[in-house]
């Protein structure tokens, strides 16, 4: 087939063109702007467009099939040609769909944990000696990439975002999918461009349990007041699996999960990694590996990119790194690491990147996010407020939202960096969260500088 990708340079956009490549399917593709990895990874298969921009004579009857990703808008010049030419035009879950409508289909949504459920699974699936395919949304380790699709796999694993399908596919990515096992981590208002209300956001994921084919299985959260309440209204023909907190201790700053009165040493901490570990431990028990064999398993997993992943350490503070940029994100992140170092104080950062956190109308959503820290951070690129034409707010406004007078605030990448350069980090951690980059500060030069 020859396929062409408008909006190549996506994260699930770039693996999927490579997996499709890999397959030995003719694959192209364009975007008017690209990071890394993706740039990277694309130009390594042969995949990197020659020049950025929208090409519509790249558009021709010869082209199979169009994939069209988010970043795209509704009158891109290849998109109108595409639907001039009537070829066939997919969103990517939309295509996924169709490679892997024979397969039983394993879909994890939720405001958070999702990407780290998937990559719990992928980890366990792997260590056995399963085959299977999958979507995920981060890098892990031991993968090439973040999608494989194959012939033979008779499972698959996606990662069930429920943000929008495509510029002309207004549908939540997870609703494409129609799971056989669904799971669902929590609700936490998101994505506020899109879903106003938080009423509006919720029925997204009522819609979702819907989606989950009959005589399937629904694996859910009984610590989330929300998810608890949509799935005892619901009525569909499937199986509802709570789960909760698995029984565990710490020592010496290392988790252990105790079954069977063997305790299982972790790489990763936090309450909310412990629940997901239990979601991940009931979907593949569906998958037939049982509850000894996923623990062993489980003991190797290091985390999926960017979650808690630690950035360095010295004999008195530990440097982290996290994607974590939503309110109840925000805050169990905080909780995992003064949970994990009851003994040390946390220095924590978040930068607000997104639509939805810069918001003004979202912002109080944040209050009391950051109650857990000793030194807390607000960082927003004043960049970004240019870049999303957004208008600018300061420091009162934030630390009013956050119900933090204490709050530290910076918009300029240069004086966050300085500051924390000069933070005493003995006998503390060090916690930076973002979805972004903070406004381009390399934090491996800068836990050198400061450990």
């Amino acid at each position: 087939m020859k396929i062409h990708f408008i909006a190549i340079g996506g994260s699930a956009m770039h693996n999927l063109a490579i997996a499709l490549h890999k397959r030995g399917h003719e694959v192209s593709g364009s975007d008017d702007v690209m990071f890394e990895p993706s740039v990277s990874r694309l130009a390594k298969y042969g995949l990197l467009p020659k020049a950025m921009g929208w090409y519509p004579e790249k558009i021709t009857p010869e082209i199979d099939e169009i994939i069209l990703g988010m970043h795209a808008r509704v009158d891109n010049p290849e998109l109108l040609k595409a639907q001039e030419l009537g070829i066939r035009i997919y969103s990517y879950p939309e295509y996924i769909y169709e490679y892997s409508k024979n397969k039983l289909r394993v879909v994890i949504g939720g405001s958070h944990g999702k990407t780290t459920i998937t990559s719990m699974i992928l980890h366990v699936l792997k260590s056995a000696g399963k085959d299977f395919d999958y979507l995920v949304g981060a890098q892990l380790e031991g993968f090439d990439t973040m999608v494989r699709l194959s012939d033979e796999a008779p499972v698959i694993v996606i990662e069930g975002d429920e943000y929008l399908s495509s510029p002309i596919d207004r549908r939540p990515k997870f609703h494409l999918y129609k799971a056989n096992i669904g799971v669902i981590s929590g609700i936490a208002w998101d994505h506020i461009n899109v879903f106003p209300t938080f009423d509006n956001y919720v029925d997204q994921f009522r819609i979702f349990i819907d989606t989950i084919q009959p005589g399937g299985k629904l694996i859910y959260s009984a610590t989330d007041a929300v998810v608890n309440k949509i799935v005892h209204e619901d009525t569909s023909a499937i199986s509802k699996i709570p789960y909760d907190l698995p029984a565990y201790n710490i020592k010496y700053g290392v988790t252990n999960i105790i079954v069977d009165e063997k305790e299982y040493p972790l790489q990763v901490f936090g309450d909310h990694n412990l629940l997901n570990l239990e979601a991940a431990r009931l979907a593949c028990e569906s998958l037939g590996i049982g509850a000894t064999d996923f623990c062993n398993h489980i003991t190797t997993f290091r985390g999926a990119a960017r979650r808690l992943e630690l950035v360095g350490k010295n004999e008195n503070a530990n440097f982290f790194k996290d994607f974590a940029h939503a309110p109840s994100k925000l805050k169990a992140t905080i909780h995992a690491v003064k949970t994990q170092f009851p003994d040390r104080k946390l220095v924590a950062c978040i930068e607000l990147h997104t639509f939805s956190s810069l918001n003004k109308d979202f912002l109080d959503q944040y209050s009391d996010s950051m109650e857990e820290a000793d030194t807390a951070i607000v960082f927003i690129d004043k960049k970004t407020f240019e870049q999303k034409k957004m208008s600018p707010y300061g420091a009162e406004t934030v630390k009013k939202a956050f119900s933090r007078g204490d709050l530290l605030f910076f918009n300029e990448p240069g004086e966050l960096s300085n500051y924390l350069e000069n933070v005493d980090l003995r006998g503390k951690n060090l916690l930076m969260m973002s979805s972004g980059n903070f406004g381009g500060i390399d934090l491996a030069s800068l836990s050198v500088k400061i450990l």
